[in-house]
């Protein structure tokens, strides 16, 4: 899916008319943060797993 510059100014737009140019900056913050959150919480899972696969590993070798 690709967004062009007309699309990506349309959604702009229409969020300022449904949230206001006082709310947008905020709701702004509140996404970043959440993504943030989001990755930091992903990232954590995929280390948990590569700790798995690295005890596996290792009782293997020590059969």
């Amino acid at each position: 899916m690709n967004l062009g510059f007309g699309s990506i100014v349309l959604i702009v737009f229409v969020a300022l008319l449904i949230f206001g140019p006082k709310k947008l900056p905020e709701l702004g913050k509140a996404a970043g943060n959440t993504l943030r959150e989001f990755k930091h919480a992903t990232k954590g899972l995929a280390d948990d797993d590569d700790d798995d696969v690295k005890k596996k590993e290792n009782r293997e070798e020590v059969k």
